[in-house]
């Protein structure tokens, strides 16, 4: 089970009292309207959907950019992002994007995580048409989109070939992900995952280093992380070690463990966070109002 869950990843009123006060009043404006299958590139994967805030807000929100998982294999921003986030983020004020990445075979890792930064780039370039804060914005993925999403906090290639800054992200929130040290994760699959790997990362020792998150921390880094794992023993040590060696590069760094083991719990941390009695949901909450903070 726990090979199985990387993979998967109205009112009518009516009198003269209530009409006088009608056309006195003007009506609430409606919610903006969600965007989707915007294309941020030339390719038919490379779309978004974006969904403005569902609360008033005084100034431009920030936007919380979501990477799904799937085993760099599977998935999309239709099936793989859990319902749930989207509802509450855009609820409490922030504006919210999802996107599509090409999938491996038909594309590399590398090119994955330069799907992730083409996006935020295209994103970036329309906040004012979008209506979204640029210089507060969140990078969150679940599973192998957890991965891509501290690969490209990270490894600066990515969002410098973008003429993107690390900087530009105020953090990164990782969703029960590993392989945040490639070599280390392959030497420890078992013979079901080992194919899985083998596809995303090779069998180049130098080209899984380089996918590694964990290699580029010397830095530059974004500069807060919040790491989310359930009860899984690779995901925990993997957790950990990315903290420690970000922490050594001056970035701040949360770790914390959920309850939930293999497939039930690698999934429920993607399809419940944002449901108000999933313990991750507060979890996050707090840590972005300090990210999204006034600096």
């Amino acid at each position: 089970m726990r090979a199985i869950g990387w993979v998967m990843a109205g009112l009518f009123l009516a009198g003269p009292p209530v009409l006088a006060r009608q056309q006195m009043e003007p009506p609430a404006p409606s919610a903006p309207a969600s965007k989707r299958d915007l294309a941020y590139g030339a390719l038919p994967a490379q779309t978004l959907d974006y969904f403005p805030p569902t609360v008033r807000v005084g100034a431009p929100p920030p936007l919380i950019v979501f990477v799904h998982g799937g085993g760099w294999q599977h998935g999309s921003k239709d099936n793989a992002t859990g319902s749930a986030k989207i509802q509450h983020f855009t609820g409490k004020g922030y504006a919210f994007a999802t996107i599509n990445y090409r999938l491996v075979p038909g594309a590399t890792v590398e090119q994955q995580a330069q799907d992730v930064a083409t996006a935020l780039a295209w994103l970036v370039a329309r906040a004012k048409e979008l209506g979204f804060d640029p210089d507060r914005m969140v990078l969150m993925g679940h599973s192998a989109g957890a991965h891509l999403a501290a690969l490209v906090g990270t490894d600066p290639r990515y969002m410098h070939g973008q003429d993107l800054m690390l900087d530009q992200l105020r953090g990164v929130v990782l969703l029960d992900g590993a392989a945040y040290d490639v070599p280390a994760q392959m030497a420890e699959a078992g013979r079901f995952m080992r194919p899985i790997y083998t596809r995303a990362f090779g069998s180049d020792p130098a080209r899984q280093r380089a996918l590694s998150p964990i290699a580029h921390t010397a830095g530059p880094n974004v500069l807060s992380f919040l790491i989310l794992h359930v009860e899984r023993d690779d995901g925990t040590r993997q957790s950990e070690a990315l903290a420690a060696a970000l922490r050594a590069e001056g970035s701040k760094v949360e770790v914390r463990g959920l309850e939930g083991r293999g497939l039930r719990g690698h999934v429920a941390m993607n399809r419940q966070l944002g449901e108000a009695d999933y313990p991750g949901t507060a979890i996050v909450d707090r840590w972005l109002s300090a990210t999204f903070a006034p600096r």
